[in-house]
């Protein structure tokens, strides 16, 4: 019997896309809570500059058979995201660190908001003690307008420019402070006066759809300025959560990447697998020894999208180490720092005993949560 042409076969249903499968969390070797504790060393070393609202950075380390993991989240962080970063510091001394592709990693110098007089001769001295041609500048700072910013930037361009450097590149890093119409407003003087020395704009704005808009406001805008995102992974509650990948996509060009706060060197590799995005590896304001984990990370990376901002030894009044890591001809060796004997006592003390016990409360909390982040 002929078909009837008035009726249609019913289409086959449209295949439904797997689900993106969640990125592996590397398992961490198993430590109970008084096993981190016995081996704790509690520390305070001094900065030379104020640097994001603090003048000091504390922690502890701890000394195991892999060598010395750094703890050294900010106070304000609660005990989740502490416990990120406890991860870590097991990793290192516990766990292994990959292979590295390079022996040695190219970094950046970091120039916090000084006083108007003091930056030329802050960025003169950097350039002759690191020979670094790549400086980030903290902008948006609280009482700071955006013409504060732009005369800042501006004078590190001309003192590098004074200094020799041949191409330098300037990031900017507002740690998310603006809105999206402050920020895009921002990029598009930035990129009037600055051009190709820009690098990228870190974190203008706080949250990954903010970026995602900023992003498709400076297309509309023709303004050629990369977003680099920080904030919007390392302070993420969820870490494996299914649509961060996509949103950190949609939100920058570039990822920023810091060991501590994602758990570690093999789970940084693992996300940046995941993500895709071109990768910047970063510090946390370490110790010298605390600094080599992001130093694991940024030689295992297979590609660099740039100098490592790993150059805030600058920064460092005090240490733990007999001397600080900084950079020389621009970049840094992949090493393993350990304590000094002398120099860890001296930044235990510092301490003082009420925050050794703040301290060690806290251990005890973020190390109870280590088998769920």
């Amino acid at each position: 019997m002929a078909a009837d042409p008035t009726t249609t076969t019913p289409a086959a249903p449209l295949a439904t896309a797997p689900a993106a499968a969640r990125p592996t969390r590397p398992a961490l070797p198993e430590l109970s809570p008084s096993a981190l504790a016995a081996v704790a060393v509690p520390f305070r070393v001094r900065l030379n500059r104020r640097f994001r609202g603090v003048e000091h950075r504390e922690g502890m380390l701890f000394c195991g058979p892999s060598g010395w993991g750094e703890w050294a989240p900010f106070p304000e962080y609660d005990d989740w995201e502490a416990a990120r970063w406890l991860a870590a510091a097991v990793e290192a001394a516990w766990g292994s660190w990959p292979e590295p592709v390079r022996s040695h990693v190219p970094v950046n110098v970091v120039v916090p908001a000084l006083p108007a007089d003091d930056i030329a001769g802050y960025v003169t001295d950097a350039v002759a003690q690191t020979g670094a041609t790549t400086f980030k500048v903290k902008v948006a700072e609280p009482g700071s307008a955006l013409a504060d910013d732009l005369a800042r930037v501006a004078t590190v361009r001309a003192a590098l420019s004074e200094a020799g450097v041949r191409d330098p590149l300037i990031r900017l890093d507002a740690n998310g402070a603006w809105t999206v119409t402050e920020a895009r407003r921002a990029a598009r003087m930035f990129a009037a006066e600055f051009g190709a020395v820009l690098d990228y704009f870190e974190q203008p704005c706080r949250t990954t759809t903010e970026l995602a808009e900023l992003r498709y406001r400076l297309v509309d805008d023709e303004v050629r300025v990369r977003i680099a995102v920080d904030e919007g992974l390392r302070r993420a509650r969820d870490l494996y959560a299914d649509d961060l990948a996509a949103s950190l996509r949609s939100a920058g060009d570039v990822l920023i990447v810091k060991v501590a706060p994602v758990g570690g060197v093999a789970r940084a590799l693992s996300l940046i697998d995941e993500i895709g995005l071109p990768v910047v590896v970063s510090g946390e304001m370490n110790t010298s020894v605390g600094l080599c984990a992001g130093l694991a990370l940024a030689a295992a990376v297979p590609d660099l999208a740039g100098a490592a901002g790993l150059g805030t030894g600058l920064l460092l009044n005090d240490d733990v180490s007999a001397t600080t890591l900084i950079p020389r001809d621009g970049q840094m060796a992949v090493t393993r720092r350990l304590p000094d004997e002398q120099a860890l006592g001296r930044a235990a003390d510092a301490l003082g005993g009420e925050q050794t016990m703040w301290w060690r409360e806290r251990l005890a909390r973020c190390a109870r949560l280590l088998s769920v982040i």
